[in-house]
């Protein structure tokens, strides 16, 4: 483990963890909605948005699986330290972190089971940027239709078929985050 390591976590871990769960909790549940987030320094190329969501929802407990590139010794080290989270094969992650083409195929991540669809896995995706553009939103949350430009629309359109069962998902750039939780409807326009 390097020095580097240890450097990079919230200063204020009570303040910064709540202010950045708020943040979370919101980006789910207002889906399109485009929120700064602030706190984390994680190492290259983990955006800070998605450091701050790392350090807020994992812990010693949560399985979390780095992928593509994300899955380097920096960021191993970096999220050992500070959250002491399990890294796993994508079938056994409760959170996975990458790109879209990492992530990608989104099927060999956890879905949820009939009787327990909250045991399925969340995607952190990073991206180049994120803007109030491209796909429509509609459902839970929206009060008329929201729009975020996703990379893609057939596979959120497939996991929303599968509802309750599915895929939350996270989308980071720099300090902004988004949610489309599973229950969203996805229209590509």
């Amino acid at each position: 483990m390097t020095l580097l390591a240890l450097q990079g976590g919230f200063a204020d871990a009570p303040i910064a963890s709540a202010h950045a769960f708020r943040a979370a909790l919101t980006a789910l549940s207002q889906p399109g909605q485009i929120l700064s987030v602030t706190g984390a320094a994680p190492p290259a190329p983990v955006s800070v948005a998605a450091g701050v969501l790392l350090l807020t929802l994992v812990d010693g407990t949560t399985p979390v699986h780095l992928a593509g590139g994300y899955d380097c010794a920096a960021l191993r080290d970096w999220l050992t330290f500070h959250t002491g989270a399990p890294l796993v094969a994508p079938q056994a992650a409760h959170f996975a972190l990458g790109t879209w083409a990492d992530l990608s195929p989104v099927g060999r991540f956890a879905q949820g089971l009939p009787d327990y669809p909250d045991r399925s896995c969340t995607l952190i995706v990073e991206m180049a940027a994120l803007s109030n553009s491209g796909a429509r939103l509609t459902g839970p949350g929206i009060a008329d239709h929201a729009r975020l430009n996703l990379p893609e629309v057939a596979a959120f359109q497939a996991n929303r078929a599968q509802f309750p069962l599915g895929f939350d998902a996270f989308f980071t750039a720099a300090n902004q985050i988004a949610g489309l939780p599973r229950s969203t409807h996805v229209e590509d326009l």
